[in-house]
């Protein structure tokens, strides 16, 4: 009795802390759970955390001692804040350990597939931003709920912001709630479409993963040659935390950079890498140097297996624990109805599958790019964080993650100026 009355009197970070790994040991176990060869893997964390943000919600529960802590004394900061900086503080670890995994080989592969990895990512974000503009057109519905869906379908938190900066303050709830009920399929969907489409083609995994490893070792042996051994190069810690956190500083740096947007229509509106791009970025541009003159930059494979890993359960913790409560919370403020709920629901189904489905039969047909860049190449077209981790897994390899970084940069800059245009010609 004493040990329950001593987890009920836990307040502030510490039961923060407590609350995110019962999500990600339950979370993993959920995962677990194979049927017929399917799992939802770390997406399980995802939707524990989802669950959990959705009993906050629940004023009954809040009179539960345990539950009741996890609301700070002070009205202004909830522990649904401190969730928000799990999910800043995992990202940046696992898109900087993307980032140094691809960028041996990233730079050479992009020059040799640039064209494919451009035209994938213009291919998916377009399909996915000409049903927006067709949903903002059905009467009822309207640009702002279209563009927050599109952003909650590509679980794209800066095309959200662009979405909401390009319409009226007295429209953003829309934006808001679109984007909320889009997001936990826009997170799934993907999980299990890289998943399922292997086991559709009966994929030999071997054989993919010899294929894609084979053009990964060309590209890196090309990058070895002409390079003279030299003298003995100096680590700033066995682990290579200096180098990564050489890489982060950097990156977040590089991602504050904010660009304006001219021209008709973009009035106001900013671009920038953000906490994801610019770490992926400046990551991917280290781990390709590998070297500061005698300053090694290479950090150990299995620290960043472990950052790549530990980054994407925080990030679905944080992530899901936000969306559960938005959920609620913008459907308990919503004016619409239920039935706009539907149409939210349905649309953000359909601006999911459709652009994977029209980019990976592009990049199969027509690009005759190999099963596991192109499934690759569609996380990183749909911005997905989580289905390539699913991925990872799925092909055993990490080499998937040069697609990924490959595409994810161009499908971020056009998810902005989509959201944008649609919200500004679609009325």
């Amino acid at each position: 009795m004493d040990i329950l009355n001593n987890i009920f009197s836990l307040s502030g970070m510490t039961v923060v802390i407590f609350g995110a790994f019962f999500i990600a040991a339950v979370g993993y176990a959920l995962g677990r759970i194979t049927i017929k060869g399917v799992s939802l893997g770390t997406a399980g964390v995802f939707l524990i955390a989802l669950l959990v943000g959705y009993l906050f919600t629940l004023s009954g529960l809040a009179d539960i001692p345990i539950l009741k802590n996890f609301y700070i004394a002070d009205e202004t900061a909830s522990a649904v804040s401190y969730y928000k900086m799990i999910e800043s503080v995992g990202l940046v670890l696992f898109v900087t350990g993307v980032g140094f995994i691809a960028g041996p080989s990233f730079f050479r592969n992009l020059k040799k597939n640039a064209k494919s990895y451009v035209l994938l990512g213009v291919l998916i974000v377009g399909a996915g931003a000409i049903l927006c503009a067709l949903f903002s057109m059905i009467p009822g519905i309207g640009s702002p709920f279209g563009t927050g869906i599109l952003s909650g379908a590509l679980t794209s938190t800066p095309g959200f912001s662009a979405a909401k900066s390009a319409v009226d303050e007295s429209a953003e709830g829309l934006v808001a709630l679109g984007h909320a009920v889009a997001y936990p399929f826009g997170v799934v969907g993907v999980v299990l479409f890289v998943q399922l489409i292997p086991k559709f083609l009966k994929a030999n995994m071997t054989d993919e993963r010899a294929l894609l490893q084979k053009t990964a070792s060309e590209a890196s042996s090309e990058g070895e040659k002409g390079k003279s051994k030299g003298k003995k190069l100096l680590s700033l810690d066995e682990f290579g935390l200096g180098t990564f956190g050489i890489a982060v500083v950097l990156g977040i740096l590089l991602g504050s950079v904010t660009i304006p947007l001219s021209g008709s229509g973009f009035a106001g509106a900013k671009f920038s890498l953000g906490n994801t791009g610019g770490p992926l970025i400046m990551a991917l541009i280290l781990g390709h140097f590998g070297k500061i003159g005698r300053l090694s930059l290479k950090v150990p494979d299995a620290t960043l297996r472990v950052f790549r890993e530990f980054g994407l359960m925080l990030f679905l913790i944080g992530a899901g624990v936000e969306g559960g409560v938005e959920l609620v919370s913008q459907i308990q403020a919503s004016e619409y109805g239920a039935m706009l709920l539907l149409y939210g629901f349905l649309g953000g189904v359909a601006m999911t599958l459709v652009p994977m489905l029209v980019g990976f039969i592009f990049a199969k047909k027509v690009l005759k790019i190999s099963l596991l860049n192109n499934l690759g190449s569609i996380t990183g077209g749909m911005t997905s964080t989580p289905a390539l981790g699913t991925l990872i897994g799925v092909s055993g390899t990490d080499d998937v993650a040069s697609a990924y970084a490959a595409t994810y940069p161009v499908a971020l800059v056009l998810v902005v100026l989509a959201s944008q245009l649609i919200a500004v010609l679609v009325k």
